[in-house]
Order: structure tokens, then sequence, then C-alpha cells
């Protein structure tokens, strides 16, 4: 496509199903067979920041910056979304979808959970732009991170600050930030060209990643291996990881037009 792309989602549930969202207020599903789209679905207001799927692939949830997420049905072959979730007074920057949850994170600084089950919402308030929202393996806390360079864990109940992770650079950038595997670690993305990883518990820096010397926009853990991937300026790498303290490249992929190139580099940063 012509247009950035902001999010793009393989559903593992239906392996042949792609979703993308886009700057040009688009959803679209794609046929990963023949690489063509099978339904393109507007009614955003701006640009679509962020999409899921929730886990049985029967709708697809996206976020945009005209402050709203909206549902769309996978199955039927309407147009319009058959939800719209416009309680946030600026962008939606990011989305996740874990069984009857959605959460959510906001420009206005907001952390909104929606209980889709029992129809409530649920909302903390951070203070500062939020870039990304995440649920924790366990499901019993949400991270996020903002643009005062600031990662926080919250308790999903109550809301309670259970720690703050600082040291990176997140001004002016949506940088994702995540959990470990286990969640024994907090990750996140940084505009000086690293990976900041602390420990979960204690709050403190164990490792810096050096990725390269461009901004780092995304990183995503392995949710049952040791892996990280990270992404920066067309780059994707592949990280193994040695109990967190050493890492090494064990694949590179470079976007080049439409192709993309890999390589192995079995070698320590």
């Amino acid at each position: 496509r012509r247009w950035e792309l902001p999010a793009v989602l393989w559903q593992r549930q239906i392996s042949e199903a792609l979703c993308s969202c886009s700057s040009d207020k688009t959803v679209i599903l794609w046929d990963v067979a023949t690489g063509q789209v099978t339904r393109k679905l507007r009614g955003h207001a701006g640009k679509v920041n962020c999409v899921q799927f929730n886990e049985e692939a029967t709708v697809i949830l996206s976020g945009s910056i005209d402050g709203t997420v909206r549902c769309w049905d996978t199955r039927s072959r309407r147009f319009e979304p058959i939800q719209v979730l416009d309680e946030a007074s600026d962008g939606i920057s990011s989305l996740k979808v874990v069984q009857h949850e959605l959460l959510t994170g906001s420009v206005d600084g907001r952390v909104r959970r929606y209980d889709l089950r029992m129809g409530q919402l649920h909302v903390d308030f951070i203070s500062s732009p939020i870039t990304c929202v995440c649920f924790s393996q366990d499901g019993q806390c949400t991270l996020s991170s903002s643009l005062d360079s600031t990662v926080r864990l919250l308790d999903k109940s109550t809301g309670e600050m259970l720690g703050e992770y600082k040291g990176h650079k997140m001004k002016g950038y949506k940088l994702d930030c995540c959990l470990s595997s286990k969640d024994t670690h907090v990750l996140s993305c940084s505009e000086d060209g690293h990976v900041y990883c602390w420990d979960l518990v204690e709050g403190s820096l164990t490792l810096k990643l050096p990725v390269g010397k461009a901004v780092v926009q995304s990183l995503s853990f392995h949710p049952t291996e040791t892996c990280l991937a990270t992404a920066m300026e067309g780059r994707v790498q592949v990280w193994g990881l040695c109990v967190l303290g050493f890492l090494y490249v064990c694949k590179t992929y470079i976007f080049l037009g439409r192709l993309w190139l890999s390589g192995s580099n079995p070698s320590s940063p």
C-alpha cells in the first residue's frame, strides 16, 4: 500500500487471514494465500493506529486518531461496525484484546479497560499521552508506556501503581513496551536506539540492548520462548536471550521495497 501502515496483525486461529490498518482511514482484511484484499472497512474519520482480532477471530477491533474504537464482524458482509466505543477525548494509540477484556491507551492520558461481558468500563489516569498498552501474562496487571519516558505497571482491578520504569527516552514517538513471557521483566523501545529491560519486581535496569543508531520503533516478546523481535527503520531483528543477560542476533530481516531479505548473524552485539 502507498499509505503509511501503522499496524498489521496475523490471526493464529485463521492462518489464511491477515489484517492491517492505515493512515488512509481504512482497515483491510487480506487473503494470505493470494495476497488479495477480501474486505476493506471504512468508518474512521482519521488515521487508524492499531488493530486486533478477538481470540475467536470473529471480530476486528480498530483504534484511530478520531478517538474511537470500532468493532467489525468478520463473518458479516455488512461494512458498518457492530459497535463504536467513543469514550476517549483524543486519539487511540494502542489496544489489546484478551478473552472478554479490551484494553486501550489514548493520547488523552488514560488507560481504559472494557469488560465486554459485563458492559463495564474502568479508567486509569496517567496524565501523559499513552503510546502502548498490554496485559500481563497472568492477566492481573496492565502495562503502559507514555511520552513522559515512563513505563507503568498497574494492578488491573484496583489501578494501584505497582511499578515505574525509567531511563529510556520516549518524548515524541509512538513506541512499544511489553512483558517477558513469564512476567519477570519489563521491556521498552527507546528513541536512543536501545531496548531497555528492567526487573519487574525490583525495578532495576538489567539490560540496555544496543539495537542501532535510530529510534527502536517496535518490539515483541515471544509468548513462550526467550526470543525478542525488534523493528528499526525497515529492519526487523530477532534476538535470542539467555536469562536476559546475554543476547545475540539470530536473524535479521531487511525490507527493500516489496522484498524482505533475511540473514543470520549469531554474534553478540
